[in-house]
């Protein structure tokens, strides 16, 4: 079976954003990493939902290579992938007593023109893994994880895509940021129908528009895109299915850093503007966290604990972030901070060492209005399917993937206030 070769490992993504320190399942009960020890390189899985976290490493037969991809599943294997001779291996991992199991799942098949492979984000429910294959003027979807016959190739996708978005609790809709002609544009392909692909961000026809990060819960959904500032890309946000405009606020926007959103505040149905966004900020010193809400005009600025698997970590439904570390003294940790951003130390981690106000951005928070400049204030409604038109009736036994945001039919000419 042939196969082709994978992109090294980078600190940064495809897209440009800084790659996390570990993957974490969408329910957080475990996390995956690749760790080292001397010269040698072996995966890792963290157990995060017992009485405290715990690390247990699965060694192979050999030492892994630097750019070998791990991802946690919901029942405690670890999928790796892994190239040699130019074929991409997928296998999962498992402790054995003292030593390590592994079931081999088999090998993807794609042309030798195809640039990478990689695995895109754990899934919700855990039990499913899939990776991009990308081509010069095409990208094909597989699952390598959970099909019957070992990967599956599902679907191929006009253009050369990246990113990669759960937009749904079941792992159903997947937004991709796709490039084509030039601009990239996110779209959302739905795997229970063949992998159809519909629209899903486009703000200006000339902007490069991406999806970040979304929770199903609420319809908040990050993005970047440099629509309001032409060739300066700014962070963003909005909701699938509200009627206003993507807005830009002024506090996301830190010169000379990086800001990557990683994690939001699930269990917010209702409120979307209120969802806790968890920020990792790269600086010419450093990294550290921040916090937003879309409610608010500023953002938190905190601390990175001490060995911060950096951009990393998850938010409980009550507001509590969680951020895996590791140190010499403490290979396996979780500093826990507070919605007013106090570190406590979590039983068996480490403390988050951060208090409220610490560094903080009083900027006003408010953001322009793509294309014209106008001002707009922080806000939001909540909505369910991202519809422009109104609601649409849908099949409960096939829904519809969800809809553009509604971005060029919303009014950008007025002010929005709260």
């Amino acid at each position: 079976m042939t196969a082709c070769a994978i992109e090294p490992s980078a600190e940064s993504g495809n897209d440009g954003a800084p790659r996390p320190g570990c993957g974490i399942t969408a329910e957080g009960a475990y996390a995956a990493r690749l760790a080292r020890r001397g010269d040698s390189w072996y995966p890792e899985r963290w157990t995060l939902d017992g009485p405290e976290p715990y690390a247990v490493p699965l060694p192979g037969n050999q030492p892994e290579e630097p750019g070998t991809e791990v991802q946690p599943m919901a029942d405690g294997r670890v999928l790796v992938h892994r190239v040699a001779a130019g074929r991409h291996l997928f296998s999962l991992l498992y402790p054995t007593g003292p030593g390590t199991g592994e079931l081999p799942l088999g090998a993807v098949e794609c042309p030798p023109d195809t640039t990478g492979v990689r695995l895109l984000p754990p899934v919700p429910g855990g039990e499913r893994a899939y990776a991009l294959a990308v081509g010069p003027r095409a990208t094909v979807l597989w699952q390598v994880a959970g099909a019957a016959f070992g990967p599956e190739r599902l679907a191929e996708i006009p253009g050369r895509c990246s990113g990669g978005v759960w937009l749904d609790g079941g792992g159903r809709i997947l937004a991709l940021d796709r490039e084509t002609g030039g601009r990239v544009k996110a779209v959302a392909v739905d795997l229970e129908r063949d992998g159809e692909v519909s629209p899903l961000l486009q703000i200006a026809p000339d902007s490069d528009d991406r999806i970040l990060l979304a929770d199903p819960d609420s319809g908040l959904v990050l993005i970047r895109s440099d629509a309001p500032s032409p060739g300066r890309e700014r962070l963003g946000w909005g909701v699938l299915g509200s009627a206003l405009p993507v807005r830009f606020p002024e506090c996301l926007h830190l010169p000379d850093c990086v800001v990557t959103p990683f994690a939001i505040q699930p269990g917010q149905a209702l409120t979307p503007e209120r969802c806790a966004v968890a920020l990792r900020v790269d600086g010419p010193f450093g990294s550290w966290v921040g916090v937003w809400r879309p409610a608010e005009r500023r953002v938190r600025h905190l601390p990175a604990p001490e060995g911060w698997l950096a951009g990393a970590g998850l938010w409980t439904p009550d507001g509590e972030l969680r951020l895996p570390c590791s140190t010499p003294q403490l290979p396996c940790g979780v500093a826990r901070l507070t919605p007013r951003g106090v570190g406590e130390a979590a039983p068996g981690g480490v403390g988050g060492a951060a208090s409220d106000g610490i560094g903080e951005a009083a900027s006003d928070g408010s953001g322009e209005g793509p294309g014209d400049g106008t001002r707009e204030g922080p806000g939001g409604r909540p909505g369910g399917g991202a519809q422009g038109d109104g609601p649409q009736e849908e099949d409960e036994a096939a829904p519809r993937p969800p809809r553009p945001v509604p971005l060029q039919q919303a009014p950008l000419g007025r002010r929005v206030t709260k």
